[in-house]
């Protein structure tokens, strides 16, 4: 039976007041206002009658969505759209439904993610970065904002039930720890449930992973565990808890895996199977020759496109590598491809489970590729530890690579590979990830189906699209609109534009409804206009994170200027024809910048990296424990980096000694622990897996109650170097001492520190150590702490630049643990 409508044009199913009927809301206002009670209230319950608010729905025949994105892929990567890797899923969601050649990204993970979520800008939604570099200006604090409520939201507060797999690069670096605030955390942005990890990357084989907000482990005990088929797992068991609990209910899922972000981790049967095909045998720039021809039989892109030559001013070509050098090459692309490979498949499964229910005719599946383009932030080389390039080390030589050759993407590396095949991938286009105004960077693709709707089974989209388009087009098609106001909170515009228009036949060659996007990334910038795309020549490659940057990147640019309606690669620069439009479009990307929160621009990349943050630990020096404790994140925990530092630890050894982990911080790929091994107290520093430096006492403890303490003496000038656009204050030497009760056991010189960063993904643990150690050979965890730790305490002495260090910094730069200068940052065009 149908009700009256509770207001307005709300649909009401069942007799209002009882405890089945349902409504929809208007959703100007969510959560919506409880509804006027409507039964009768006398002395007593007998002579009363009861009246339930009826529960909240979506309108009829709103569908059911499943919403993917991949990560760290270009145009080139899946065989979708002319790539050699194979993708059957994404094969499977073109033929059921449209290919789409001309979505857009930010170029960057974190600010991709931001617009997808929220349908805003990413300087719009505090994303001008990834969350770890955020810095202290709205455009760039890695905060959602309470007036920017994401689609998770609106959808939940509609009837929705939502979920949220894989990344979460949304959550604030400073704001993941265990005592929240949780607010920014999945949870908190309208996904009921999460199962995923927080960071911009993870060991797939021991995850930081979290179920809502608290820390899990599923992989203890079960060697071969892979988080790609863990989370499609826990997303079927999702599905089906759903579906056997309330089947009328619809959900929204953002899937998001880390693949094919680094480190790249296909299981051992994936790797083999792509090896096995030898697709990469003859390098890098016959796999880009072959892929292009692929994607014009395909007609996923023009005829007349055109492809670039090769870079070699950048990039090595193949025929110049020595067979080492292609022979380790080799090795990285096709663990890269295995990974690529296996999660589509297992993207498969949980589309299969979808129709397993019978439910995949009426869900909207967005199966988007990539949130930006290939990353190239393993460098010309590649490497076999990502966290190596983020300290400054981005050409690791390939001899000493070689070394983790036949475990390269097990757990035993942190893999990347060579830039080269990431140029490959962003076929036709140039550039990669980061590279915010080349499309090698932010050009996307995706296929979109949903049967119950979508009749043009296989055809092609043509129109620019961004990813802020995704929010309007899912609230047009589920008929839910954006609310004006979200917990009393008046609510932004939403910025992007609905594509759900190209669902039609009809309206295949519509033109594109999206007219003008700006690009910014880091300093590099990008506008497009009706076709035009006015760009900064690149002056930067994503692997010259270090040095001293552009001071003035919005006028210390060479501009370039394409038209993209007979130039679909960004091929043919024709800025010196039209100075008038060069002009007029660098205007309008100043009015779009001040419009959406662009300004300050800030060229700076790895700086930001360190950059302070109102974290826990902001402004404190000093900082004591008594309780064993784990999983506190990195962005929430004391940094030594950089300075000087005490770390006591006030500690009761049993009779018969004791071993174990008192405090670790960082894990296999770098870090630094203090423990005991065979009773006898060590400090240990893992250099980016290349190198560790160890402290360890002389003797065994006796029972009782010990100090052991290590004292470190920082000889740079600090992090404070980074205020001047100087970065040699960072990684330089110092001295470590360890003592016992007092006395001096250990004294050695580190000729190097880690200047950036430790492990990300790794954690500040107290008592045990999780996830991966610092030194495999001296211990496995959890190392469990088996002396009682009666109190620990860290002391950290930042250095404080005088005048006199001021005047010195011009003619001074900083250095890697390898040895090697850290430098060139975008100092100007080239």
């Amino acid at each position: 039976m149908v009700g009256s409508c509770l207001a307005g044009t709300e649909q009401v199913t069942g007799v209002l007041g009882s405890p089945s009927a349902t409504t929809t809301i208007s959703g100007k206002q969510l959560p919506a206002p409880e509804p006027k009670f409507g039964g009768d209230i006398k002395q007593d319950a007998l002579q009363s009658k009861p009246w339930w608010a009826p529960r909240i729905v979506p309108p009829k025949q709103a569908p059911n969505i499943l919403l993917i994105i991949t990560d760290d892929a270009g145009f080139a990567v899946p065989s979708t759209f002319g790539g050699v890797i194979p993708t059957p899923t994404l094969d499977r969601v073109a033929e059921e439904g449209l290919r789409y050649n001309n979505i857009h990204s930010t170029a960057l993970c974190s600010p991709t993610r931001a617009a997808l979520i929220t349908g805003r800008n990413h300087h719009s939604a505090g994303f001008g970065v990834i969350s770890e570099q955020a810095t202290g200006f709205p455009g760039y604090n890695s905060i959602i904002a309470e007036d920017k409520a994401t689609i998770g939201r609106m959808l939940l507060d509609n009837g929705y039930a939502t979920a949220w797999f894989g990344k979460d690069h949304n959550t604030p670096a400073f704001a993941a720890s265990q005592v929240g605030p949780f607010d920014q955390w999945p949870t908190g942005l309208g996904f009921e449930y999460f199962y995923g990890f927080v960071g911009g990357d993870a060991n797939q084989w021991q995850p930081n992973l979290f179920r809502n907000t608290t820390q899990i482990y599923p992989f203890e005990g079960k060697p071969g565990w892979n988080l790609i088929t863990g989370m499609a797992d826990d997303a079927i068991d999702y599905l089906n808890r759903v579906n056997q609990t309330m089947p009328d209910k619809p959900f929204f899922i953002k899937y998001a895996p880390g693949a094919t972000h680094a480190p790249h981790h296909p299981t051992k049967e994936w790797v083999d199977k792509i090896s096995n095909m030898h697709l990469f045998d003859e390098g890098y720039n016959k796999l880009r020759e072959q892929m292009f021809e692929n994607q014009k039989k395909l007609g996923v892109i023009p005829q007349d496109t055109q492809l670039e030559s090769w870079p070699n001013e950048v990039l090595k070509p193949w025929d110049k590598l020595t067979a080492e050098e292609q022979q380790l090459f080799i090795k990285q692309v096709e663990v890269f491809a295995a990974y690529a490979a296996y999660n589509d498949h297992e993207i498969g499964r949980v589309i299969q489970a979808i129709e397993d229910m019978g439910k995949l005719d009426n869900t909207l599946v967005i199966y988007i590729n990539g949130d930006n383009g290939t990353s190239a932030e393993g460098g010309p080389l590649g490497t076999p530890n990502e966290v190596a390039f983020f300290n400054g080390v981005n050409e690791m030589p390939v001899e000493t690579q070689m070394k983790w050759y036949d475990v390269w993407g097990t757990e035993q590396t942190y893999n990347h590979m060579s830039a080269g095949w990431s140029w490959a991938f962003d076929t036709p286009f140039t550039w990669f990830k980061q590279n915010a105004s080349k499309l090698g960077g932010i050009r996307q693709n995706m296929a979109v189906s949903w049967p119950a709707r979508i009749k043009d089974k296989g055809g092609l989209r043509d129109q620019f699209m961004h990813v802020i388009d995704v929010v309007p087009t899912l609230l047009e098609v589920t008929g839910i609109p954006a609310p004006e106001k979200v917990d009393g909170i008046k609510q932004a515009p939403i910025e992007g534009t609905s594509f759900a228009y190209t669902f039609d036949k009809e309206n295949a060659k519509e033109p594109s409804q999206h007219k003008t996007q700006y690009f910014e990334m880091m300093g590099q910038w990008a506008l497009y206009h009706e076709g035009w795309l006015l760009s900064t020549k690149v002056n930067r490659a994503p692997w010259e994170a270090f040095g001293a940057a552009n001071p003035d990147p919005l006028n210390n640019q060479v501009l370039e200027l394409y038209d993209l309606n007979i130039d679909f690669s960004q091929s043919q620069n024709i800025a010196d024809q039209h100075p008038d439009k060069v002009k007029e479009l660098k205007e309008l990307f100043i009015k779009e910048a001040k419009k959406y929160q662009v300004f300050p621009m800030d060229a700076s990349v790895a700086a930001r990296i360190v950059a302070p943050r109102p974290n826990i630990t902001a402004g404190r020096t000093e900082f004591v424990y008594t309780h064993p404790m784990v999983g506190l994140p990195q962005g929430d925990s004391p940094s030594i980096l950089n300075s000087s530092y005490t770390i006591t630890a006030d500690i009761s050894v049993p009779e018969g000694g004791a071993e174990g982990m008192i405090l670790t911080s960082g894990g296999r790929f770098a870090g630094y622990g203090f423990y005991l091994l065979k009773n006898k107290p060590v400090f240990l520093w893992n250099l980016i897996d290349l190198k560790r430096i160890k402290w360890e006492g002389p003797e065994a403890l006796s029972p009782g109650r010990h100090s052991v303490e290590f004292a470190f003496k920082y000889d740079g000038l600090g992090a404070g170097t980074l205020a001047f656009n100087n970065m040699s204050g960072l990684g330089r030497s110092g001295t470590g001492t360890l003592k016992v009760d007092g006395k001096v056991v250990a004294t050695q010189e580190m000729k190097r520190t880690l200047p950036m960063i430790l492990q990300w993904d790794e954690s500040f643990d107290i008592g045990s150590d999780t996830l991966t150690g610092v030194n495999d050979a001296d211990y496995k965890p959890p190392f469990a702490l088996t002396a009682k730790l009666n109190k620990l305490t860290i002391k950290v002495d930042r250095p404080q630049l005088t005048e006199e260090d001021i005047k010195k910094l011009d003619n001074t730069a900083a250095t890697a643990v390898d040895g090697n200068p850290i430098h060139h940052m975008q100092s100007g065009p080239h």
